[in-house]
């Protein structure tokens, strides 16, 4: 880091006596030195202690950098007193080819105002290699070229500067063409290819060479151009430049297809060889060149734009080719004359743009830079302001002023100044600019902000995406600066249980409320929260509005069907008796649909049908009715598919199937639909299942038979030898039994049952009898013996199990 510091130079006393009665001013210079493509943030040298001003005094005196660039390359810390590295710095793009390269900044601080110098250096660092401009280059040489012949090669361009920059050329060894370097007096180097032996086109009429250019960096980077040399036949007089430099001056502000210069060249052939085209070599890839050349008359003309303070002079390589290849060449140098072209521009590098009422005169409002690009007396500015204004400009120092109050400021007679700044440059004719700023008296924050509505209605369609926007509010504060800065805050209220930042957003600064989620129809269809607007006063002030959010429904969900009620497993059909006339009505297929309005209007509609003749459906209630007389030859199963279709857009649907059995009887229903197939798609697992359980149950059944007809045995067994046993038998009376006579009972009905059973349960039958007559069983009570044998009989008959019953 190279460090200078002068303190108490004439210059500076010069500029302390001018702001001696303004503020109190320390000037010194400070010189920095970077490498460029330095990272954001690296640092680039410590200012307090270089300028021997303490960190706090830093702070207090809102210290900032003023550049007179766009481009803000380095910043302040002014917590540690640094300047570190704000964005990437490109040599190349900053200075060019100018070297050294550096650029300039102040350091200001207030209460009091001081500035200070500062000079940053940037130093090359070898970031780009050398380029040409084209990747090959093709040459036309006649084989009757004489050796020593040179020929002008493409330079190179490589936007590093010193050791960095292009440093020489090489040429890959070849038996006919060797490379010769020379230098400018700009200091850039070219080459050029001179022929050292003969050519003979019959032997070999093409050659392929490499040029490289490296430069001197490190690491050292290098660029190739491949050379293509085509061997013409003989054409032994190449074309001369009258002059072996041209000159030439313009102003910069001259028109566009102005002739800048003629050049011209003779070639001493004759007829065709002796025809000469003219044009510009060896252009760097990215120079945009304001100027072309007429190949046939040599006059060079004005193209573009031209601009002293961009590039003051421009040198052009030129050549003569005639028909053969055979070229010469020559160099126009043309300067720029400046012209005052442009205006002084008024920069304002401290400026609050407010100041308090009770200010004393000779408080500093601003410091203002004014710079003009043009040069000598067309760059030297003056700056005025209105006379009339309770305000002056004094002179700083290196075209920077300061704007100081002159008298007291009454905010109650007026509380804005509008504050034309004129600056004037001495070129001839002059040309100005003008800024206008404005100075605002400062006020107390007594007003709060008041929104435009105390209640805001919006709507948004439900299923919304996250993020969108639904309404924006504004409120106004009659308050100026910060007072009437205005955020937006969301009262986070209880809505639907939750607060109501999990369903809305606002942005603090444009009031623009956003929903956080998808928002539900169906779940809510309203919404109210409260908004805060609060001003950045102090104390801050604040006011609150009310925003009623309308969900607008959506046809998001298809129909449910109710009824008839879809099951997997099992077959529920709807029974039409075969005497059923037209319009009988065999069913209601029922359904909802959750959304509202259109979107809940359903219709109904037969999409298959077993019969599309015997059936239709209502459109609007669902009702599924015959529309013709039921006969014998209408299959027992029909199976109707019926779509329900709400009214949405886009329309959404869903489909119910409907059985229905054209029948007379159950059993009848029965021994149709036993075999109905509900599932087609059986695999090879189930099958083995179904079997499996088929052989579990079999085997059980025959295991239950067999013990129940061991346990009647049994039982029968039991009952023989109680008959014929001589014990005495205890009288049993069953149920419904009576003793109408105190010595005999009577059973009051007999029944007759006729059970048939088939292997299939569902086509079983059951038929109850009619009741018999009643039997009347008389006993003689001096036959006692007869009546034991009567009652072990009949109490035999009683046994449920008895084998009795059976015959």
């Amino acid at each position: 880091m190279d460090y200078l510091k002068n303190k108490g130079a004439a210059l500076d006393l010069r500029v302390s006596i001018l702001l001696c009665c303004v503020v109190s001013a320390v000037s010194g210079q400070i010189r920095y030195s970077i490498p460029e493509e330095m990272r954001k943030g690296l640092f680039v040298g410590d200012v307090a202690k270089d300028l021997g001003v303490d960190v706090r005094r830093l702070v207090s005196g809102r210290a900032r950098l003023v550049i007179d660039d766009d481009n803000q390359y380095v910043a302040l810390n002014k917590n540690k007193g640094h300047i570190v590295v704000n964005e990437r710095i490109d040599r190349e793009k900053l200075c060019a080819k100018k070297s050294p390269c550096s650029f300039s900044l102040e350091i200001v601080l207030e209460d009091p105002l001081e500035l200070f110098s500062i000079t940053i250096e940037i130093q090359d660092v070898n970031d780009h290699a050398p380029a040409f401009p084209k990747k090959e280059i093709n040459l036309e040489i006649s084989e009757s070229t004489p050796t020593g012949t040179v020929f002008l090669l493409d330079s190179a361009a490589d936007p590093d500067v010193g050791i960095n920059s292009l440093q020489s050329y090489s040429l890959k060894a070849n038996e006919h063409f060797v490379l010769k370097q020379h230098t400018r007096a700009d200091g850039s180097k070219y080459a050029e290819m001179m022929l050292q032996s003969g050519l003979d086109r019959e032997k070999q009429s093409e050659h392929t060479l490499i040029l490289s250019a490296v430069d001197g960096g490190e690491p050292q980077r290098s660029g190739t151009v491949r050379i293509h040399v085509s061997v013409l036949d003989a054409n032994d007089n190449a074309p001369v430049f009258t002059q072996s430099v041209y000159k030439a001056s313009v102003f910069e502000n001259v028109l566009r297809g102005t002739v800048i210069a003629r050049v011209s060249a003779v070639d001493a052939d004759q007829g065709y060889n002796g025809n000469v085209t003219y044009s510009f070599t060896h252009q760097e890839e990215d120079s945009s060149c304001p100027f072309e050349i007429n190949s046939y008359t040599g006059d060079i003309k004005l193209a573009g734009d031209i601009d002293y303070e961009v590039s003051p002079n421009y040198e052009i390589n030129l050549q003569a080719k005639d028909p053969w290849g055979v070229a010469g060449a020559s160099k126009l140098i043309i300067e720029i004359a400046d012209v005052n072209d442009n205006s002084p521009v008024i920069t304002m590098a401290s400026f609050s743009g407010k100041i308090s009422e009770d200010s004393p005169p000779g408080t500093v409002v601003g410091l203002i830079s004014v710079q003009d690009k043009d040069s000598g007396k067309n760059g030297q500015v003056h700056l005025t302001i209105d006379e009339s204004l309770p305000l002056k400009i004094k002179t700083s120092f290196r075209n920077y002023y300061t704007l100081v109050t002159e008298q007291n400021l009454d905010r109650e007679k007026r509380s804005k100044y509008n504050i034309t700044l004129t600056a004037t440059d001495e070129g001839v004719p002059a040309l100005s600019s003008r800024k206008n700023v404005y100075l605002e008296v400062t006020d107390v924050n007594d007003n709060a902000p008041a929104f435009n509505q105390s209640v805001y209605n919006t709507q948004v369609m439900e299923n919304n995406s996250p993020g969108v926007a639904l309404l924006q509010i504004h409120a106004s504060d009659p308050d100026q600066g910060q007072n009437a800065r205005i955020s937006y805050f969301l009262i986070d209220d209880e809505v639907n249980g939750n607060p109501a930042s999990t369903y809305f957003s606002i942005n603090t600064e444009s009031g623009v409320i956003q929903s956080l989620r998808s928002l539900d129809y169906e779940q809510v269809k309203e919404y109210k929260i409260r908004i805060k607007a609060q001003d950045g006063g102090s104390p801050p002030q604040s006011s609150n509005t009310t925003v009623i959010v309308h969900v607008q429904d959506q046809n998001d969900n298809p129909p449910q069907v109710l009824y008839p009620v879809q099951t997997g497993g099992s077959v529920v059909a709807e029974m039409v008796p075969r005497s059923a006339d037209v319009g009988y009505l065999v069913t209601k297929v029922v359904a909802v649909d959750v959304d509202s309005g259109q979107n809940a209007w359903l219709s109904y509609k037969l999409q298959k049908a077993t019969d599309r003749a015997l059936f239709e459906v209502g459109s609007q209630n669902g009702e599924i009715r015959t529309i013709r007389q039921v006969s014998d030859k209408d299959a027992v199963k029909q199976r109707l598919s019926v779509i329900v279709e709400d009214n949405g857009q886009p329309s959404r649907s869903a489909t119910v199937i409907v059985n229905v059995a054209v029948a007379d009887s159950f059993p009848e229903v029965l021994s149709e639909f036993s075999d109905f197939p509900h599932d087609k798609e059986y695999n090879d697992n189930l099958t083995f299942y179904l079997v499996l359980a088929l052989a579990v149950v079999s085997f059980l059944f025959i295991t239950c038979l067999v013990v129940i007809i061991s346990v009647k045995i049994y039982r029968w067994r039991q009952s023989r030898i109680l008959y014929h046993s001589s014990l005495p038998v205890i009288p049993y009376y069953p149920p419904r039994y009576s003793d109408t006579l105190g010595t005999t009972g009577t059973l009051q009905h007999v029944y007759n049952y006729e059970v048939c059973r088939t292997t299939d349960s569902r086509k079983s039958d059951c038929k109850f009898g009619r009741a018999g007559s009643q039997n009347v069983l008389i006993m003689d009570p001096s036959c006692s013996g007869t009546m034991q044998r009567i009652q072990s009989e009949k109490s035999i008959l009683d046994e449920p199990d008895s084998p009795l019953e059976v015959s």
